[in-house]
């Protein structure tokens, strides 16, 4: 049985800074044993934990898809001691990553449905993921209309804007890109929050789930949206990282009443938050 403690060894393929702070990279890692590869099966929603041997262990959504094969991808913020020495290595270099764990969106209730995703920052990471499994040709039939709105503070601060460009382009996925605010005469998007870009472009919840993913502010603001436009609790799912730590349940930081967000989460509906301790 395989100690879940201990992580698979990667070697760092390509790094991508995605913003303009360069505070935002994306790591492409590949296993370095096949066994490995093989035995890391996941979906969209599911996260893992990156290590630096001798430094540490950080939780961070998986933002590759189970579609895209041959390696992994994570999108991480310098914003600590560990993920600073990640931003600090090189492509070549080897780090750990074990998992994957925690709960994905609920992909057999979504099939069917039209999905709404909608995102906020650097949270758009497992969104990304849901987005490229969705739209993988043996995939794309079994979902109704796709919309995304995705914003960030800035233009600058979007995740994945070759990606961006290329769906918006697409006639089977609708895009509705954000930004806060910008001085940029040559923006061509939407300005304004993500909350409100959500209440002018979504008109309808027939048939359709919504999966959210970004900062609590966001969320917050954005749930009262989606109900007002008819989405039930059980329909808007959410996406938490609430002082996530050991990633299996076992240290007990990321309790939420007599839930675990890295166990039972880190996806949720609003259904089953509602019955918790309001901590989100």
């Amino acid at each position: 049985m395989k100690n879940p403690y201990l992580p698979y060894p990667v070697r760092i393929e390509e790094i991508v800074v995605e913003t303009d702070d360069r505070n935002l990279r994306t790591f492409k890692l590949r296993f370095l044993n096949k066994e490995h590869e093989e035995a890391f099966r996941y979906m969209p929603g599911q996260f893992a934990e990156i290590s630096v041997p001798g430094k540490g262990e950080v939780p961070i959504g998986i933002a590759s898809s189970p579609t895209e094969k041959g390696f992994l991808l994570f999108t991480i913020n310098k914003a600590g001691y560990v993920t600073t020495h990640l931003h600090n290595m090189k492509e070549g270099d080897i780090i750990g990553v074990r998992g994957p764990s925690g709960r994905p969106y609920p992909w057999d209730r979504m099939e069917g449905k039209n999905i709404v995703i909608i995102g906020g920052g650097f949270a758009f990471t497992t969104l990304r993921s849901s987005i490229i499994y969705m739209l993988h040709p043996e995939n794309r039939k079994k979902f109704g209309k796709i919309t995304v709105v995705y914003g960030a503070r800035r233009p600058g601060l979007l995740l994945y804007k070759d990606e961006l460009w290329k769906w918006e382009k697409r006639d089977d996925i609708e895009m509705h890109i954000t930004v806060d605010a910008t001085d940029d005469p040559n923006w061509k998007y939407n300005i304004g929050f993500v909350p409100q870009i959500t209440e002018k472009k979504i008109k309808s919840a027939e048939n359709s789930i919504a999966i959210v993913c970004g900062p609590p502010i966001m969320i917050r603001f954005t749930q009262p949206v989606l109900e007002k436009i008819g989405f039930s609790p059980e329909n808007i799912i959410l996406s938490l990282e609430m002082r996530m730590k050991c990633g299996i349940g076992m240290c007990g930081r990321c309790n939420i009443g007599h839930k675990f967000v890295c166990k039972d989460g880190p996806v949720f509906s609003l259904a089953e938050l509602r019955e918790l301790p309001s901590e989100y």
